[in-house]
């Protein structure tokens, strides 16, 4: 089979499309035929060699999230059944035309949704739906700043606040045309912190009484100024550092105001599958309601993943990014 994989971590150029060996379903494991892989910041970090809480073996093959069609089942597995059409984390190895996963983590796709837009749903939208309910702790009536509001996570966020009672939606994001996608989406206010005075416009939005939760993603600078946006008692979420550059803390700006800096990790969520069934369950129901948009930006083949991850790495993507195999 066809997969893309590195063999020595760097840049996007590191990603070889080559021929491995097909995969074998080991105990409690399903194979699949990919339909669709999601391509997450996770990815990349994995692939620069970015310190990560579990080692990357070279030669690897990236990809968390795969949607597709039951080929094979591992011993002791009994469903989902050969021909379901499901998605999965897979952990690693989606970047590939079959791959395995475990077969607890497989959910049905309901009839009439795209297997490319609902991989989607698996990291990004659990990140977007968990960091707000339960990192953030998001009450109704609160406003919230969503950081790279036109990105993968971002576009889901900004429609699960509102899903789950912000007050008030701010969406900030490098580029015009990304908040206007986050405008489109339910954002109530849209702000470039690439601005100097963003800060400034994001406590005029808010009447002067600051932001109660902020999902940030960028890091560096933008981390340190996002914190000054905080309300009394807000709670600063990070979920990534997409710049790659370090932040500094000010811890005056944490006493004095009663703030809090929240980190969030998907990983230790998934030992909690009851959490992470019912949030999947709950982000497909309001797909299939009409209430929850997933925002596709590119679809490329798998031989194009190095072309994938420049998009994502460099910001110019606007909502999902997606590598299918065949």
């Amino acid at each position: 089979m066809k997969a893309a994989r590195f063999h020595k971590t760097g840049g996007p150029e590191v990603l070889i499309y080559e021929d491995v060996p097909d995969p074998v379903p080991g105990p409690g494991q399903i194979l699949l035929k990919v339909e669709a892989a999601g391509v997450n910041y996770v990815d990349i970090m994995r692939r620069r060699g970015d310190p990560l809480h579990e080692p990357t073996p070279l030669p690897f093959i990236l990809g968390y999230e795969m949607a597709g069609t039951v080929v094979k089942l591992g011993a002791g597995v009994t469903s989902p059944a050969p021909g379901s059409r499901v998605f999965v984390n897979a952990r690693s190895g989606a970047y590939a035309q079959y791959a395995i996963a475990p077969a607890e983590s497989a959910l049905e796709i309901p009839a009439g949704l795209d297997a490319i837009k609902i991989v989607a749903l698996w990291l990004q939208g659990l990140t977007a739906a968990l960091s707000l309910k339960y990192a953030g702790r998001l009450e109704k009536g609160e406003t919230v700043l969503i950081e790279a509001a036109g990105g993968g996570v971002g576009t889901l966020a900004v429609q699960l606040a509102k899903l789950y009672g912000a007050g008030k939606v701010i969406a900030a994001a490098s580029a015009d045309e990304k908040l206007e996608v986050a405008r489109r989406l339910g954002a109530d206010v849209g702000i470039n912190y690439r601005d100097s005075g963003w800060v400034r416009k994001t406590w005029e939005a808010t009447g002067g009484k600051g932001v109660d939760v902020v999902l940030e993603s960028v890091g560096g600078t933008i981390f340190e100024q996002a914190l000054e946006t905080l309300a009394p008692f807000g709670r600063q979420v990070v979920i990534g550092s997409a710049s790659n550059r370090p932040s500094t803390i000010a811890s005056g700006s944490l006493f004095n105001h009663n703030r809090a800096i929240v980190g969030f990790g998907i990983h230790q969520y998934y030992p909690k599958p009851g959490l992470i069934q019912s949030t999947l369950e709950e982000l497909v129901g309001h797909v299939v309601a009409g209430r929850l948009v997933l925002q596709l930006d590119h679809v490329l083949p798998l031989s194009e993943a190095a072309t994938a991850h420049r998009l994502v790495e460099e910001r110019k993507s606007t909502g999902k990014v997606v590598l299918t195999p065949w």
